[in-house]
């Protein structure tokens, strides 16, 4: 699905990611795992289009979208909630929901609007409500229900639990096993590698630009490393 090779990012005069390569296969949840400031969010916006990298590749089924306009790689099939949520707080859900659901075609809105609504029950439910108004949680439901409106094949999801409570981490990360279970491929970076782990298929670990270690959850959670900065353990 998605095959990132020898990818570098520089902004300004730093470098911020560093030969970074890593796969997304279909039908796979795989998570980034990393401190804060280690180049997870920049990993996420290079594969958006939002900045381009200054060396290696993206390729989405085999084809290269690293120097294409975020627009287009929406079309082509991928998505992001970023870190932070994002939403427009002064706007209502309803026309959160709008704007994600911009790039398909008139007839398909009502179909995407009906799939993430029973995902989502609270989107319906809130629709004329300002999306400022929102709780914590509410707000990362509707920012994930936004970028599933573009019906994506991957989508990326930067920091979902960031800031939320135990019990509404758990109610996302079980929505997010749903989401792959409909056939949507994930890519999710996260600092709660507890919670990560539990529901990845496959998983890198990212320090100071570059991915330092990888593999299958079940072998991570037995690295010595892993376990002490990772897993408090």
């Amino acid at each position: 699905m998605l095959e990132i090779k020898g990818l570098d990012v520089t902004i300004g005069i730093q470098r911020i990611l560093q030969s970074v390569s890593l796969e997304v296969t279909q039908g796979q949840i795989v998570t980034v795992l990393g401190s804060n400031g280690v180049g997870k969010t920049t990993l996420m916006r290079a594969t958006m289009g939002i900045y381009r990298p200054s060396g290696g590749e993206i390729l989405l089924k085999g084809e290269r979208i690293d120097r294409r306009p975020t627009h287009e790689i929406v079309r082509l099939g991928i998505a992001q909630a970023p870190e932070g949520r994002h939403l427009f707080p002064n706007m209502t859900v309803a026309e959160n929901m709008q704007l994600g659901g911009a790039v398909l075609p008139a007839q398909d809105y009502e179909a995407a609007f009906g799939e993430v609504v029973e995902l989502f029950p609270i989107v319906q439910q809130r629709l004329q409500q300002k999306a400022g108004s929102l709780s914590g949680g509410e707000q990362q439901m509707v920012c994930i229900a936004r970028a599933l409106m573009a019906r994506p094949k991957l989508l990326l999801l930067d920091e979902p639990s960031l800031g939320l409570a135990p019990k509404i981490v758990k109610l996302i990360f079980d929505l997010i096993v749903r989401i792959r279970e409909r056939g949507t491929s994930i890519l999710l970076v996260e600092q709660n590698a507890k919670a990560a782990l539990k529901i990845a298929d496959y998983a890198y670990v990212m320090d100071s630009g570059r991915i330092t270690m990888e593999g299958r959850p079940s072998e991570l959670e037995q690295d010595d490393r892993i376990r002490r900065i990772y897993l408090g353990g």
